[in-house]
């Protein structure tokens, strides 16, 4: 058996086509296909069916790619437990986080740490669909809101508040909201991955309390919604890392105050290992020192939460930060 051959079977597998497989793996696409028949001859079988459009594993070609999986994983393990013992962290460090969080927060902070290890390579997947870390290869994950039970090892990293919020503009024409009720007769923007599901929850005197928003925009990316919000289209419920800079600036009024949104968390999540690869505990370590109790994030945002809580207490609609 030529061993070489199962990382390119599969990367075709988790690729879904020849040409995104070459890609990945930085070789042609005929040699790809020589590869794939190279095995197919070895093993016997065939384990991928192909046509001018479409690639998908046979019966046994599926069978052969949940072996292969385990057995490569293992492999990966045993190079990130040879590195262990390196002094340097190195090697390529594969982080999934939301599109939004990480395109604001990650992508800043992610120079510095390249610096600080420049035998290290990173990849950063952003999507807000939820990613299975183990089967595509995540090293790490950042995550937001409730977490779903698994065998992953989670650390909060910080707290995330969310705010209810329009743009003045949007207000002088429809009017201020005064109380949840009010909201029936307003436009709700509403983001389609919430994991509470359709309703929107609010906390008040105690008790939970759920509302069905409902409006002319859904989508599944935050700043689609932040952008139509400062625009004027309608209410929305907005975290506070992306809504606080227009907040303080006045481009949008948080509301109903007395209906404060549940508080939620980031996380760093990682896969359950024997050890933790030392490119892993350094960003670990990173990430609790940029946004961590002690860290510039964390400090912002109880100065905004500061912030938000005295303009409720005065009765103040809006707060304008110069």
């Amino acid at each position: 058996m030529d061993f070489s051959l199962l990382p390119v079977f599969i990367a075709i597998t988790e690729q879904g086509s020849l040409t995104k497989a070459a890609e990945y793996l930085h070789m042609t696409k005929s040699a790809v296909s020589k590869k794939l028949a190279a095995l197919e001859t070895q093993t016997g079988i065939r384990l991928v069916t192909r046509t001018t459009r479409h690639l998908q594993l046979t019966e046994a070609g599926q069978l052969y790619y949940t072996y292969l999986k385990k057995a490569h994983q293992a492999v990966l393990d045993g190079q990130d437990a040879l590195s262990h013992y390196s002094r340097e962290v190195e090697g390529t460090l594969k982080i999934s986080a939301p599109a939004v969080f990480g395109s604001l927060h990650l992508a800043n902070i992610m120079p510095e740490f390249l610096q600080r290890w420049p035998s290290l390579r990173a990849e950063m997947v952003f999507d807000d669909k939820l990613t299975d870390l183990v089967g595509e290869g995540f090293d790490l994950a950042v995550r937001i809101g409730e977490l779903q039970d698994s065998s992953l090892i989670a650390r909060v990293l910080s707290p995330c508040r969310s705010v209810l919020c329009a743009s003045p503009a949007y207000l002088a024409r429809h009017g201020t909201p005064q109380d949840l009720t009010d909201l029936k007769a307003h436009n709700c923007l509403f983001y389609s991955y919430f994991q509470a599901g359709q309703s929107w929850t609010f906390l008040h005197r105690g008790d939970v309390v759920r509302f069905t928003p409902q409006g002319t925009l859904r989508a599944n990316n935050s700043l689609a919604l932040h952008q139509a919000v400062l625009q004027g289209t309608g209410i929305c419920q907005l975290p506070q890392f992306i809504a606080a800079p227009d907040i303080r600036a006045g481009r949008l009024l948080p509301l109903l105050p007395e209906y404060p949104l549940p508080l939620h968390h980031i996380y760093a999540v990682y896969p359950d290992r024997d050890y933790l690869p030392k490119k892993v505990s350094a960003f670990l370590h990173f990430l609790q020192d940029a946004l961590g109790t002690e860290g510039p994030y964390q400090k912002e945002y109880e100065q905004d939460l500061s912030a938000f809580q005295a303009a409720e207490r005065a009765g103040i609609p809006a707060l304008i930060v110069t």
